[in-house]
């Protein structure tokens, strides 16, 4: 039985875009192994989001080709999308296929098996307007299924390099992600992830579909209990949105809305599509919509020119507005970008100061934001044992609004709804207690919890 050894660096999606490129060789009767053993195929997904992206694809790339020489190195992801040349130059290297025509790896694959021919399979991405079609019909976290729905960005932020490896932004057929949820839910999930490198700009390529109308058709799967996006942006969140959230009981009290930076002529040089004004203004909307819900945000640090007063007006801005975490990133220069080539950096020191500034506050507010649900009740779906004690009688899931909650329990918990008593707050996981399971007569007639909402 022929192997394959799969290493990912990178985002989410890059992990979704593995996975599916593992079904293709799994149907061709491949088993796979450890990428620290030896395998027929080793096949790195790289990332090029920063420099370091780079530096670390080539490293894995080589540790690839130490392992088995004689095994096919396929390398995919976005940095062979932007910098096929510089991986085909490494020693070893069989194949480069970028962010496209993955479902022809196999056949790349087997050519290069007979006859030993290094093979670059890198096109222009900016001419892709076609979804690449690929599927995961299981994952290893038995609640959570990620459902990939989008590819590519339109907006050309200047600290970004990723419309360049991932194209412009291209949706998947409604009726084929409608289909793949239904697939998902057949298999036992009863939360889905709509993930994509810009997912709020689902349908910015259909004629008359958006992502509210993906929202409204998923709403109506029976058996799927909760659905959440990955991460949308400010300005993508309309009237048509804000109606979901107010009326679809399946949506999760969660938002990811990427800030990047909290002073309005930071965002204008980054190329973000909003004022700090416009920001908190579509927040207040959210919360109206969907009390209690929890908004996470990214934040890059020392942007090229921000003084210590944007810093500290942006800090102010972030406390004000309130989150329940923030992702909290220094600014890396990514060579090609234009703020790469910004006069105006900012000093290293200054801005690890600056990170840990604004980790400090997001500790804060996350505990703030937690300390709000002690003593109230919170539906849990389980996803494993609790890791920092295993088999101790303890699991750990999320609530809707993306808790991390642990609480007394079994294994045959996980994947079940539960209704579970928030007891302490913590900054990144809280304690809770068991109060009942949910089974489908815990359902009201309109088929979801009575207290989703409460």
């Amino acid at each position: 039985m022929p192997s394959v050894a799969f290493y990912t660096l990178g985002c989410k999606v890059n992990f979704y875009d593995t996975e599916a490129i593992w079904q293709l060789f799994k149907n061709e009767g491949y088993e796979q192994v450890d990428f620290e053993a030896t395998a027929d195929v080793y096949l790195v997904n790289t990332c090029t989001v920063t420099n370091t992206g780079d530096k670390k694809s080539r490293q894995i790339i080589r540790r690839a080709v130490r392992r088995n020489p004689n095994a096919v190195i396929a390398v995919t992801g976005c940095y062979a999308q932007t910098s096929p040349a510089e991986i085909m130059a490494i020693p070893g290297v069989d194949l480069v296929i970028g962010t496209q025509d993955r479902e022809k790896i196999i056949s790349f694959v087997d050519q290069i098996h007979a006859d030993r021919t290094p093979v670059n399979a890198v096109r222009n991405i900016m001419k892709t307007r076609q979804f690449e079609e690929l599927d995961v019909p299981d994952f290893s976290e038995r609640t959570r299924a990620f459902l990939k729905i989008q590819e590519g960005c339109n907006n050309f932020c200047t600290f970004c390099i990723i419309p360049w490896s991932r194209g412009l932004s291209r949706s998947r057929e409604p009726q084929s992600v409608i289909e793949q949820a239904k697939q998902l839910v057949a298999s036992g999930y009863k939360e889905i992830v709509l993930t994509g490198i810009h997912t709020g700009g689902y349908g910015d390529d259909m004629e008359n579909y958006r992502l509210t109308d993906l929202l409204w058709d998923l709403d109506k799967v029976d058996g799927l209990e909760r659905i959440r996006i990955s991460s949308i942006e400010a300005s993508q969140i309309d009237d048509t949105m804000i109606d979901v959230l107010k009326r679809s009981s399946k949506m999760c009290r969660h938002l990811h809305i990427p800030l990047q930076a909290g002073e309005t002529s930071v965002l204008k040089r980054m190329r973000r599509k909003y004022t700090t004004e416009e920001f908190a203004a579509k927040l207040q909307r959210i919360r109206e919509a969907m009390p209690g819900v929890a908004i996470t945000t990214d934040v890059i640090v020392g942007f090229p020119g921000e003084t210590d007063e944007m810093f500290e007006e942006g800090y102010k801005f972030m406390e004000a507005v309130g989150f329940s975490e923030m992702h909290v990133f220094p600014y890396s220069k990514r060579t090609g970008t234009p703020a790469a080539r910004m006069e105006d950096q900012v000093d290293e020191e200054v801005k690890n100061e600056r990170v840990h500034k604004l980790i400090d506050l997001s500790e804060k507010m996350q505990l703030q934001y937690a300390q709000q649900y002690v003593g109230t009740v919170l539906d849990i779906i389980p996803e494993r044992d609790y890791k920092g004690a295993p088999g101790t009688g303890l699991v750990m899931g999320y609530s809707d609004n993306y808790l991390q909650v642990v609480f007394d329990g079994d294994e045959s918990l996980i994947g079940k709804l539960c209704r579970v008593k928030i007891t302490e707050a913590g900054v990144n996981e809280n304690r809770g207690q068991l109060i009942r399971v949910l089974d489908e007569s815990g359902l009201n007639n309109f088929g979801h919890p009575e207290a989703l909402r409460a």
